[in-house]
C-alpha cells in the first residue's frame, strides 16, 4: 500500500494545484519513484489511498498504464482517514481477491498473494515468470505486505526487512533509524515497541518501565527474584511468562528511534484494528504492543532515507537522484 492521501501542506504552494504524490523530483513524480522501487523488489499489486486532487492521481496512473502493475485506488473523498483509518479501509485488498469483492465486502473470497515468494524469502527465489503468464494469486492469508509513504525515498532493503519480520514472527515491523525527529518511538533491547517520545517527554505503554533504572534495581531485589524464577540466559526464550514489554524485561534505557514511514505488516493485524474512522496507525501499534503483540523496529541506519515533506527536501533529493545515491 502507498499512503498518498495527505494534503501535503508542508509542500505548499506546490500542492495548491496538485496532490503531493504528483510533485516532481528531478523530473519524476514521487508516485513514480515509489512505484518503481516497489517493482524493483517484485511487488506487482498495489493499492493507493487518495483524497487531495484524487482524480489527478487516477488520470496520471491511467496515462502511464499503471506502470505495468495492478493498481487499485482507495478513495477518501469525504474525509482523510489518517494512516490507520486509511489502512483499515483497504483490508479487503489484502485479505481477499479484489476482483470478486462486493461493495459490502462481505462475501467469502480467496486469499491472495500480495508479495511474491522471492521477495518474502530470498532463499526461495524462483525463476521470474514470463510476461504472458497470469500472476499467481494463490497463497496464504498470513503472507505479509508492505506499507510505504509516498513522500519518502530510501535505499532500505525490503527483502531484508521482510526476512527480519518473518524470522521474528512480528505482527508489524517498522523501519526505524537513529536520527533527529520531533516524534520518536521507544524500543527496548529486543527491538520491541514500548512507547513514544514527544516534546522530550517519554510516554510508555502500560506495563513498560518509565524508569529503567528502577526496573533494574527491582530486578536485583529479592522480591524480583521470588516473582521471576532464576534461569540461565540459554534457558530464556521469547515465550517466557515475562513478556518483553513488562518492567523487568527492560535491561537498559529504551532507545528513541525515528520511524521512516515504511512498515511490513502481517494481515492478522487488520483484524485487530478495533479503532473506527480517523486514527493513526502508530496509536494502534502502541495499543497492540501494550497487549503483548510483537511490534518491532527494523534498524535501517545503514540505508539512505529522506523525507520529502518540504521544498528544500525536494531540492536535495533531486541532487541525490542525479548523483544516483538513490534511484
Amino acid at each position: 500500500m502507498i499512503l498518498a492521501a495527505g494534503l501535503g501542506t508542508r509542500l505548499r504552494p506546490l500542492t495548491d494545484s496538485r496532490p503531493k504524490a504528483l510533485v516532481e523530483v528531478a523530473g519524476r513524480t514521487l508516485l513514480e519513484i515509489t512505484l518503481t522501487r516497489l517493482r524493483s523488489f517484485g511487488i506487482n499489486e498495489v493499492i493507493i489511498n487518495v483524497h487531495h486532487f484524487a482524480d489527478m492521481v487516477v488520470d496520471y496512473l491511467e496515462s502511464h498504464n499503471n506502470f505495468g502493475i495492478r493498481i487499485e485506488i482507495s478513495r477518501e473523498d469525504d474525509r482523510l482517514l489518517d494512516t490507520g483509518g486509511g489502512l483499515k479501509k483497504t483490508a479487503w485488498f489484502f485479505l481477499g481477491d479484489f476482483r470478486q469483492a462486493t461493495t459490502s465486502q462481505a462475501q467469502e473470497i480467496e486469499p491472495r498473494r500480495v508479495i511474491p515468494s522471492e521477495v518474502r524469502d530470498p532463499q526461495k527465489a524462483s525463476t521470474p515468470s514470463k510476461s504472458d503468464q497470469k500472476p499467481d494469486l494463490s497463497g496464504s492469508p498470513d503472507e505479509p505486505f508492505l506499507v510505504h509513504n509516498v513522500d519518502v525515498i530510501s535505499t532500505i532493503d525490503f527483502r531484508r526487512m521482510l526476512q527480519f519480520h518473518n524470522q521474528h514472527g512480528a505482527l508489524a515491523t517498522l523501519a526505524v533509524q537513529s536520527r533527529a525527529s520531533s516524534r520518536l518511538l521507544l524500543f527496548d533491547d529486543k527491538n520491541q515497541l514500548v512507547g513514544r517520545r514527544s516534546s522530550r517527554k517519554d510516554t510508555f505503554i502500560p506495563g513498560a518501565a518509565s524508569d529503567p533504572g528502577a526496573a533494574l534495581a527491582q530486578a536485583k531485589s529479592g522480591q524480583a527474584a521470588r516473582a521471576v524464577p532464576r534461569e540461565s540466559h540459554s534457558e530464556r526464550s521469547e515465550d517466557s511468562a515475562l513478556s518483553s514489554h513488562s518492567p523487568l524485561a527492560i535491561r537498559q534505557p529504551p532507545l528513541p528511534l525515528a520511524f521512516s514511514g515504511i512498515h511490513v505488516i502481517s494481515p492478522r493485524l487488520l483484524g485487530t484494528l478495533n479503532e473506527e474512522g480517523v486514527f493513526s496507525i502508530i496509536d494502534a501499534y502502541l495499543r497492540l504492543a501494550a497487549q503483548g503483540e510483537k511490534i518491532l523496529g527494523f534498524r535501517a541506519d545503514e540505508y539512505y532515507w529522506r523525507d520529502l515533506g518540504r521544498p528544500s527536501d525536494l531540492s536535495q533529493a533531486g541532487l541525490d537522484l542525479q548523483q544516483r545515491i538513490v534511484e
